[in-house]
């Protein structure tokens, strides 16, 4: 029998609560949101942006909740409720108290990642191969922030092997408390790259920012920082500064401690063959572009660092693929069954660096003899006065993917649109509706389509159009998906 989570007791003593009601034995999980909660699990009713958690609480008991946590401002006017209650001073530092706690009972070796671009790739790889070594526990989706940290500590079972957590940051100081209470055995940083420039002055004052996970290192722990970044000789001082005594590299350059000796392309991936700590190993990845070839890297040195066996690692990530949107390959049928093309998803996110590897990845793709390559590219957003600049810089990189068609989306991308005049082929669209309209005009067989933007431009919405006006009925009402062979970019 698998042992609770918590039990209402330790969970109220943790969250230095006031428990109002017989705690329950067990509790289950610990949620907030009513909308995925399960029953046996304790409610957290955070305040957010949106949304306050105590107009949810009758949602919550009627969802199965063991317990409710609230705040003592909140209690006169919450009724009866029928629940047990722990009450405290502020939900989300119960929260954040409810994860230490759970770090400080937890026998894991636990890994952190950050970086401006492949955090979520490298943290769900990890999840995978540390998967079929023991039991890991990882943050779900990107659960990186100043209450998805928290909530994920709180989840970590006593009994975890393993557990990965991904912290982000969007601004300074972000990092700094969610770190230490983390407290990771390895730190990574996969690189350091112009995203979120709109509220920082340099790359430096990124590097910054990210460098602050060494921080909440334990003493004896590692850092794993990219090689091939120019930012990681500012990186090492700042790990050594935070005191942090291990500091190793992964990526191309000779002196890397996780180096890659051999690299070859496929339609359907790539092999890698890569030195990990003086241990040669093969590795089989189920995604094209080299970009993805350095969050393996990192991937394996980290599982090395934490005790795991790196040949299984790689075997393991040849079974690996990446979320929605990351660089998932869609063969779909043209409209009247005239032929395929091909639409590869990177709708998730973008910035220049993970534009630039998007690019890439487009022009490794093979058209049909009558076909053609298609960017379509939607507005980097969070650059701020570099916005411009940095787009417009877009036009070398797709030169060298050799597009036969751009087309553009977004009052940012304006810049862009100006410096590939009579460069290449281009359309500029201000809506992403008159652009998905355009792009389903050109098509035709044999084209290879790349989508990529930032997630709030909703070209995800796009690419999810797309599929299902190119989905045949019977495969739609039978939930089949379109054929993929493709994993994720960074």
């Amino acid at each position: 029998m698998t042992a609770p989570l918590w039990t209402g007791e330790a969970l109220a003593a943790a969250t230095g609560g006031r428990p109002i009601g017989a705690m329950p034995a067990a509790v289950s999980g610990v949620s907030i949101d009513t909308r995925t909660l399960q029953p046996g699990e304790a409610f957290f009713a955070i305040k957010g942006d949106a949304f306050d958690g105590h107009a949810f609480l009758r949602q919550a008991a009627a969802a199965g909740a063991s317990m409710l946590v609230v705040a003592e401002k909140k209690l006169p006017a919450l009724g009866a409720i029928g629940l047990p209650i722990v009450v405290v001073d502020d939900v989300l530092k119960s929260l954040e108290r409810l994860g230490s706690a759970a770090r400080d009972r937890s026998t894991a070796r636990i890994v952190a990642v950050t970086g401006s671009v492949g955090k979520t790739t490298t943290k769900d790889a990890l999840r995978h191969v540390l998967g079929d070594q023991g039991t890991v526990h990882a943050s779900a989706a990107s659960f990186n922030n100043h209450w998805g940290v928290p909530l994920t500590l709180a989840r970590l079972p006593a009994d975890a092997r393993f557990a990965v957590f991904e912290i982000g940051m969007n601004h300074p100081d972000e990092i700094r408390p969610l770190v230490k209470l983390v407290r990771p055995h390895v730190a990574v940083i996969t690189l350091i790259a112009a995203a979120h420039l709109g509220f920082f002055k340099s790359l430096e004052h990124i590097a910054e920012a990210k460098a602050e996970i060494f921080e909440g290192v334990v003493p004896g722990g590692t850092a794993v920082l990219n090689a091939d970044d120019p930012m990681t000789a500012y990186l090492i001082q700042a790990a050594q500064g935070a005191g942090v005594t291990r500091i190793t590299t992964f990526g191309e350059e000779e002196t890397a401690d996780y180096r890659l000796a051999g690299f070859r392309p496929s339609a359907s991936g790539s092999r890698i063959v890569a030195r990990i700590d003086g241990t040669q190993v093969e590795v089989q990845l189920g995604s094209g572009g080299r970009h993805l070839v350095q969050n393996a890297l990192a991937v394996l040195g980290a599982a090395d660092l934490l005790g795991a066996d790196v040949e299984q690692a790689a075997k393991s990530l040849s079974s690996w693929r990446a979320g929605k949107g990351r660089g998932e390959r869609h063969v779909l049928p043209l409209l009247g069954g005239s032929g395929e093309w091909t639409l590869i998803d990177e709708s998730y996110n973008a910035n220049p660096a993970s534009m630039r590897a998007a690019l890439a990845l487009l022009a490794q793709g093979a058209p049909g003899p009558s076909g053609r390559r298609i960017a379509v590219l939607g507005d980097m957003l969070e650059l701020g006065e570099f916005s411009s600049d940095l787009h417009a810089e877009l036009a070398g990189p797709i030169l060298d993917a050799h597009p036969d068609l751009v087309l553009l989306c977004g009052p940012e991308m304006k810049g862009l649109d100006g410096a590939l005049e009579r460069l290449v082929r281009h359309e500029w669209f201000a809506t992403p509706d008159e652009l998905r309209e355009s792009l389903v005009r050109h098509l035709r067989q044999g084209d290879v389509v790349m989508a990529k933007a930032s997630k709030s431009i909703g070209f995800s919405k796009i690419v999810d159009d797309l599929i299902r006006i190119h989905t045949p009925p019977s495969e739609a009402a039978s939930g089949m998906s379109a054929p993929s062979d493709l994993g994720q970019g960074a």
